[in-house]
């Protein structure tokens, strides 16, 4: 099982290895700012310690 980084949006660090590969930088984290601006975070509920 992969480890997951961000529990609301379900990325592992395959995923941000695979982001850097394909970018040259990893873009994820601008993604989760952007979905959490939009009201689109549950970490408080998917992520077991509640953040």
């Amino acid at each position: 099982m992969e480890e997951l980084v961000c529990y609301c949006f379900g990325y592992s660090t395959a995923d941000i290895e695979e982001d850097v590969r394909l970018n040259g930088r990893s873009t994820i984290l601008e993604k989760i700012l952007s979905e959490k601006k939009a009201g689109a975070c549950q970490c408080a509920v998917k992520n077991p310690k509640g953040r």
